[in-house]
C-alpha cells in the first residue's frame, strides 16, 4: 500500500469533499448486493473505474477495500465465515494493483487530462476489462479450491454479473466525464438513477426467485402426492426442504391431543432421524407458540426467539422458520426449520414453506387413508394379522423366488385350535374372539419376524418360513404347540362376567417345499393333510410332518 502511494501519488489536494462524495457513492453501491446462487454480486466496477480515472490507483485501491468491508458487513457473516474478510480484501487489492499497474505500464494517465486524450479512454476500457477478468479468475480459484464447491462456476450468478457489468461499465466513463465538466452534481445525476436501477434489479430478481420457488413447490407437491406411505411423504418433504433452503436442523411435530405436540421426525447434521417420543404442550417453546397462534413465524437472530427456551432448539441456532401444518382449517402439526446462520430465511421463503406445508398435510392425509385401506384389505379385522388374500399372494411370490433359486426352501406351518366350537359354546363367542386375539399375540412373539404369520380362516393360522429347513420348522411348531397347551388363556368377558382361565390345545401340520410340494397349492394341501391326518386323527395336540403321513 505504501509502495503504491509512493510510486503513483494521488492527486487529492483540495478535493476532500469530492473524495467523500465518491466514497459515499462507493459504500452505497457496495451495500446493495444481489445474492444469486448463494453468491453476492455488487456492481462496484463502474464506480471503481470513475474513481481510478479521477484520483488514481491509490484512492481506488483504498475505496475498493472499504467496499469489501461494507459488503461483508451487509451480508452479516457468521463467525466461521470471518476468514472471508481478509481473503476478499487481499483479492480486491491484487485486482486493483495488477489492473492499475498494467494501465500505467501501457502509458495510461489519470486525472482531468484524459478528457482530451481518446487513446487514454481506450486504455481505460482495457483497464476495466482486465479488472473484471482478474476478479473472475480469483473468484473461480476461491470457488473451487477454498470453498470446495463442485457445481459449475459458470452458473446464473456468473451470467447475471457479466451482463450487468457490461451494462454499467460505460456509466463509469460517463461519470468521469461529467465530473470533470460539472463537479459533484453529476454524482447525484448518475448515482441516484443507478441506485434506483439497483433496487429495481433486486426486486426483479426477488420476483424471479419467488416464481422459481413456486414452481419448485408445485413440483414437490406433485411428488408428495405420488407417495403411498406416510413415512415416504415425510422423508421426501424434509429432503426437498433441505435442498431448497439452508437447513441445519428440521423438526416435524404432530398434534396428538388437544394440548400436546409429539416429535415424529427430525433432521440433525444433515441426516434424518426418527422421533424419540419428545412431547411439548401448547404455548410452550416455539412450536407450541406457533400451534397456539396458528400462524407462521420467522426469526432471523437468536435474541428474537431466546425467550422460547423449551423445545428442540440447539444452542448454536440463529435463524428459525416455524410454520403450522394446517388441514381443513385445523392445525395438525408444526414444521420447524433452523439454520446456524443469521438472516438465513426470507419472508418470501416463509410463504413458500407455508404453501408446501399445505401440500404436505394433504399428502399425509391421503397416504394415511391409503395405508388404512391397504391394511383393511390385507389384515384380519379381529387379530390384526395378515388375512388369507394377502397370504395367498405372498406365498405365490415366495414360490416364484424358490423357482428362481432366490430361496433354498419354503416351510409352511398350519395350526388349528382343537375343539374350538366347544370353547365358543361354553364361554361365548366373545370369549372365543379373545382367545384368537391372545393366540395371535403369542404367535407373533414366537415367530419373531422369521416368517409371515396370517389368520387362514376361523380358528386356523398359517406361518410361512422362507429358508427354514423341515427340522427347524418342526421344532418351531412344537414350541408353539407347547406354549399353547402349557399356558392357559385369560378370558375377560366370559358368560359368567368374571375373569377365567381356559386351557386349550392345537394341532399343527408342517410341510416343506420343494421336498413335499412343487407349487404353492400343493404346499398348502400337504401341510393341511399333515394337520388333519397326522395330528387330528392321531389324537390332537400334536405336530405332524407331511412326509410321515
Amino acid at each position: 500500500m505504501w509502495l503504491t502511494y509512493k510510486t503513483y501519488p494521488p492527486e487529492i489536494a483540495g478535493n476532500g469533499l469530492d473524495l467523500l462524495a465518491f466514497l459515499l457513492l462507493t459504500s452505497t453501491v457496495a451495500s446493495m448486493p444481489m445474492v444469486i446462487n448463494n453468491t453476492p454480486i455488487f456492481l462496484i466496477q463502474w464506480v471503481s473505474l470513475a474513481t481510478f480515472l479521477t484520483f488514481g490507483i491509490f484512492v481506488e485501491l483504498i475505496f475498493a477495500q472499504v467496499a469489501v468491508i461494507v459488503l461483508l458487513l451487509r451480508l452479516k457473516l457468521r463467525k466461521e465465515q470471518f476468514f472471508r474478510l481478509p481473503l476478499n480484501l487481499i483479492m480486491f487489492f491484487l485486482v486493483s494493483l495488477i489492473s492499475g499497474g498494467v494501465y500505467y505500464l501501457l502509458g495510461g494517465e489519470t486525472g482531468p487530462s484524459l478528457m482530451n486524450n481518446p487513446q487514454a479512454l481506450v486504455l481505460a476500457g482495457i483497464y476495466a476489462i482486465l479488472n473484471y477478468s482478474l476478479n473472475q479468475v480469483i473468484i473461480s480459484f476461491n470457488f473451487y479450491f477454498i470453498y470446495k464447491r463442485k457445481e459449475s462456476y459458470f452458473g446464473k450468478d456468473f451470467v447475471v454479473e457479466t451482463i450487468t457489468t457490461l451494462i454499467t461499465l460505460p456509466l463509469g466513463l460517463v461519470l468521469y466525464m461529467l465530473y470533470q465538466q460539472g463537479g459533484l452534481l453529476p454524482l447525484l445525476l448518475v448515482g441516484i438513477p443507478f441506485v434506483s436501477l439497483s433496487i429495481i434489479f433486486k426486486l426483479y430478481y426477488s420476483s424471479e426467485k419467488v416464481n422459481e420457488y413456486l414452481q419448485m413447490a408445485a413440483e414437490i407437491g406433485h411428488q408428495m402426492a405420488e407417495q403411498l406411505k406416510v413415512n415416504d411423504v415425510i422423508d421426501l418433504f424434509l429432503q426437498k426442504l433441505s435442498e431448497m433452503l439452508p437447513v441445519d436442523y428440521a423438526y416435524i411435530l404432530e398434534v396428538v391431543n388437544e394440548n400436546e405436540l409429539q416429535l415424529i421426525r427430525r433432521i440433525e447434521g444433515g441426516g434424518g432421524l426418527s422421533s424419540d417420543n419428545f412431547r411439548i404442550k401448547k404455548h410452550e417453546g416455539i412450536s407450541g407458540f406457533v400451534w397456539a397462534k396458528q400462524k407462521a413465524f420467522l426469526y432471523s437472530e437468536k435474541n428474537e426467539w431466546s425467550k422460547y427456551t423449551k423445545g428442540y432448539v440447539p444452542d448454536h441456532v440463529e435463524s428459525v422458520l416455524a410454520v403450522p401444518i394446517v388441514r381443513n382449517k385445523k392445525v395438525t402439526g408444526v414444521l420447524m426449520l433452523m439454520s446456524k446462520q443469521k438472516h438465513a430465511y426470507e419472508k418470501s421463503q416463509l410463504m413458500i414453506v407455508d404453501i408446501l406445508c399445505s401440500h404436505f398435510a394433504v399428502a399425509v392425509e391421503n397416504a394415511k387413508h391409503y395405508e388404512l385401506t391397504k391394511m383393511q384389505s390385507e389384515r384380519c379385522a379381529l387379530t390384526k394379522l395378515y388375512n388369507y388374500r394377502y397370504f395367498e399372494n405372498h406365498l405365490n411370490e415366495e414360490f416364484t423366488n424358490l423357482e428362481l433359486f432366490k430361496r433354498k426352501v419354503l416351510s409352511l406351518i398350519i395350526l388349528d385350535i382343537d375343539h374350538f366350537k366347544a370353547v365358543n359354546d361354553t364361554y361365548g363367542h366373545q370369549s372365543g374372539n379373545e382367545i384368537l386375539c391372545e393366540l395371535a399375540e403369542r404367535l407373533t412373539k414366537l415367530v419373531n419376524g422369521r416368517g409371515t404369520l396370517a389368520r387362514y380362516g376361523g380358528e386356523e393360522f398359517v406361518i410361512l418360513l422362507p429358508d427354514v429347513e423341515r427340522q427347524e420348522a418342526f421344532q418351531m411348531a412344537e414350541l408353539i404347540r407347547q406354549s399353547i397347551a402349557n399356558w392357559p388363556f385369560i378370558l375377560q368377558q366370559s358368560l359368567e362376567l368374571k375373569q377365567q382361565q381356559v386351557k386349550i390345545t392345537a394341532s399343527i401340520g408342517v410341510a416343506t417345499a420343494p421336498e413335499d410340494a412343487e407349487d404353492s397349492l400343493a404346499l398348502i394341501r400337504h401341510a393341511d393333510r399333515a394337520l388333519y391326518v397326522g395330528a387330528k386323527r392321531a389324537g390332537r395336540n400334536r405336530v405332524a410332518e407331511y412326509s410321515s403321513c
